[in-house]
């Protein structure tokens, strides 16, 4: 003990002979020291360090969360896809990135869309042919995925199941026609390569005529407003139905930002809880689609 006594002295005067400290690689990872200086009596307790630990969590998960908010406010915000009204070129399962500054800002580009103005900042129209996330008009809070067709001062029909804009039929070619699989069994789909004006082309999937969407009045499309299609024309609920339950022209307000990719696809019955399913349910071919 005495030998203790007389190491814990000779370390006491080394410190006190030395004004330095240790340099650390970032300012927080040292502990810290204020008020060492003061002589605590021998009392080595932990509390202070215990609690500059946790405030030290505390702020670095702030940080993480306002980053995070930033970016999906501003850059990027990920969406599953719910539904088969995008197919073929988007199935139920596929995660998919929105890019939120290519059409600029609105509320609607802030979580929850709170009403902190009106319109939209830095705005930039979009295109025929883009696939979009939008808030849904009738409710302001459901998103919805669809394909740009009419552009203000557009005229969109359809006429005996072929689309036709500003009083032009739309050039269809017949790609294959097979069995669906998944949410669709045992119907018989056309998919047909579509070029809209100005050259964008896509595919797009049709189970024959005499659907119930395949002939319309002609919609106007006003200043502002854009008129909406999903890629599989004869399950899509869309700007063709104006009706309480469909979706009519949407409103550039409600634009939050245009579809990028797939980053990753699972088959339907994929669950986070079941993780053998990760494997079992997974699309490996839709991984990094580039979405046209």
């Amino acid at each position: 003990m005495a030998a203790a006594a007389a190491l814990a002295a000779a370390s006491s005067g080394a410190e006190a002979t030395s004004s330095r400290r240790p340099v650390w690689s970032d300012e927080g990872d040292a502990p810290d020291h204020s008020g060492d200086d003061d002589d605590d009596g021998g009392d080595n307790s932990d509390g202070g360090k215990t609690k500059n630990e946790g405030l030290e969590i505390l702020k670095t998960v702030v940080i993480a969360l306002v980053i995070a908010v930033l970016l999906r406010i501003f850059l990027f915000q990920p969406f599953t896809i719910p539904s088969a009204s995008m197919e073929p070129n988007l199935y139920e399962g596929d995660y998919i990135v929105v890019s939120k500054w290519t059409y600029g800002y609105s509320k609607h580009a802030i979580p929850y869309s709170p009403p902190l103005f009106e319109g939209r900042i830095m705005n930039n129209a979009p295109e025929r042919g883009d696939i979009v996330v939008f808030k849904l008009p009738r409710d302001n809070k459901t998103d919805y995925i669809k394909r740009v067709i009419g552009v203000p001062g557009d005229r969109v029909q359809m006429i005996n199941n072929v689309l036709h804009i500003n009083g032009t039929a739309v050039e269809d070619v017949v790609i294959s026609s097979a069995e669906v699989s998944e949410m669709f069994d045992g119907q018989t789909a056309t998919q047909l390569r579509e070029t809209l004006p100005g050259g964008r082309t896509f595919t797009i999937q049709d189970f024959g005529p005499n659907y119930s969407l395949d002939n319309t009045p002609v919609f106007e499309v006003p200043e502002g407003y854009y008129f909406m299609m999903g890629d599989n024309r004869d399950n899509s609920i869309d700007s063709r139905e104006q009706s309480a339950m469909g979706v009519g022209l949407v409103p550039e307000e409600n634009l939050i930002g245009k579809a990028e990719m797939i980053l990753f696809s699972w088959h339907e019955g994929a669950s986070l809880w079941n993780p053998v399913s990760w494997f079992s349910k997974v699309r490996l071919d839709r991984f990094f689609t580039v979405l046209k």
